[in-house]
């Protein structure tokens, strides 16, 4: 296999050293592609069934000898990236057939991602996945699609936040924020849907009685929904597939008639995290991320838009190291959820010296850690030194594949002094590795009220306002 050079990061992560950026070794791969004299044009398009189309053009090496196995780490990891960035259920590779097939057999019922295979497949788009080739003359076009959705204040709203350890909810009055909470529950480990059902529910009721009425209800929620149906999300993973698919699989929609079929709208955490900082910025090419019980990314386009992409960088390959940790979820390596999540914190616990019980939750783990920051323990800021250098070249990584004038962080991660250590470090990165990239983004957060519960209230914004008589009174 030919070398790799220059794949290792200048900056380290102090508690991770062997961390192999993704961004840096895939501009080294493009660096032997050109210096090769014999690139080979790649198309990678990605369907889904309402006929958009992604497309990325690249290229590889000739596909022969030692080249085979560094062409084949370079597209897998590009497919896998792409994948959880845009979505889609029929993958088309224009390039070298041989390629193709070894995709085809990695992302199958019996292969390595035969996670993404299930989840791509059955799970989010009711259709096998499926992997084809063709000739690079006859990739398919790129079909994008936006959806205007959102900054809609008027009436009284309720908007409220799912996460993994906590729901935050909020009640407007024609923009105006009149009641906040944030209310502790176990939504992962519940096989019973009702508990999900009532616990929202329970949200909504408490936020409704701060209204004379409820003209709307926005959510913001972990995972994929589609038309306000959970296709999948780690807050439902203890629930029975039977029990999934007749309770959950609808559950917004069984909430929105209980709440006399006003406009009522559910999307992913992360577009409403990109959504928010577009609104708070008055500005577009948003990518919001929100490092909290998982990685949660949303995007707004240049044009404003929500796309349909799934944007679950979650599950983004960052590390592209032999032995990264792995996911205990989708069975793979060097993906986000480890490196900007309450679970990024605990699995840097061990080489920080800190030592907490291991049956302790994450999120309470967290909370230890931010307890030692502010009390300037020097073991818990090298963690957050540590998730800093993670996130410099990881936004390298993520510019790659999205258009980005503003980058907003938030999360319970980002909370307290350790965020702005996780920001000052993601910068020095950027300014030392990437400065041409340094100089086309900008780095937002928010104060800390924002940070709990900004997401709440831009999803209160979601829906449009049905006529007057649609209305919901609060008896």
């Amino acid at each position: 296999m030919p070398d790799l050079v220059n794949t290792a990061p200048r900056l380290r992560p102090a508690l991770d050293p062997g961390f192999v950026p993704a961004a840096l070794w895939n501009r080294a791969f493009r660096a032997l592609v050109r210096e090769s004299g014999d690139p080979q044009s790649l198309t990678i398009a990605l369907e889904r069934r309402d006929g958009s189309v992604s497309v990325y053009r690249t290229a590889v090496l000739p596909h022969q000898g030692a080249s085979i196995a560094v062409n084949e780490r370079y597209v897998e990891r590009l497919i896998k990236m792409l994948l959880w960035q845009k979505g889609g259920y029929k993958v088309t590779i224009a390039g070298p057939p041989e390629i193709a097939s070894f995709i085809r057999g990695v992302y199958s019922p019996a292969g390595q991602r035969a996670f993404d295979y299930h989840f791509m497949g059955e799970s989010v788009y009711d259709h096998p996945m499926v992997v084809e080739q063709t000739g690079y003359d006859r990739a398919p076009e790129a079909r994008e699609k936006g959806t205007d959705m959102g900054r809609n204040f008027d009436g009284c709203r309720i908007g409220f936040d799912l996460g993994a350890s906590d729901r935050k909810s909020a009640a407007l009055i024609d923009g105006e924020v009149v009641f906040s909470e944030e209310v502790s529950w176990d939504p992962s480990a519940q096989a019973d849907p009702q508990y999900h059902f009532d616990g929202i529910n329970a949200s909504l009721q408490r936020a409704a009685a701060k209204l004379p009425r409820v003209d709307a209800i926005g959510g913001s929620s972990a995972g994929v929904y589609v038309n306000n149906e959970v296709r999948i999300a780690s807050l439902f993973r203890s629930v029975p597939p039977g029990l999934f698919n007749s309770r959950v699989r609808r559950l917004f929609l069984e909430l929105q008639a209980a709440w006399g079929g006003i406009p009522f709208q559910v999307v992913n955490d992360g577009e409403v995290t990109a959504l928010a900082g577009s609104m708070a910025l008055n500005d577009n090419s948003v990518l919001g991320v929100a490092m909290g019980s998982s990685l949660a990314a949303g995007y707004v386009t240049p044009q404003g838009n929500i796309t349909n992409w799934l944007n679950e960088l979650a599950f983004a390959p960052v590390d592209y190291r032999d032995n990264a940790p792995v996911d205990e979820w989708s069975g793979d390596q060097g993906v986000g959820v480890q490196y900007f999540s309450q679970q990024a914190v605990a699995r840097l616990l061990p080489a920080s010296g800190i030592d907490l019980p291991g049956g302790m939750p994450l999120a309470v783990k967290l909370a230890e850690v931010q307890k030692l920051m502010a009390a300037g323990d020097q073991r818990a800021r090298r963690i957050y030194q540590t998730i800093g250098v993670f996130f410099g070249y990881t936004i390298a990584h993520f510019m790659d594949f999205y258009e980005i004038s503003n980058l907003l962080v938030l999360g319970r991660v980002m909370t307290g002094e350790g965020g702005n250590l996780i920001l000052s470090f993601a910068g020095e990165v950027l300014k030392g590795e990437f400065p041409e990239l340094a100089e086309r983004i900008r780095v937002h957060t928010q104060g800390e009220k924002e940070k709990r519960h900004g997401q709440a209230v831009a999803a209160a914004s979601l829906p449009r306002l049905h006529k007057p008589e649609s209305r919901h009174a609060i008896s």
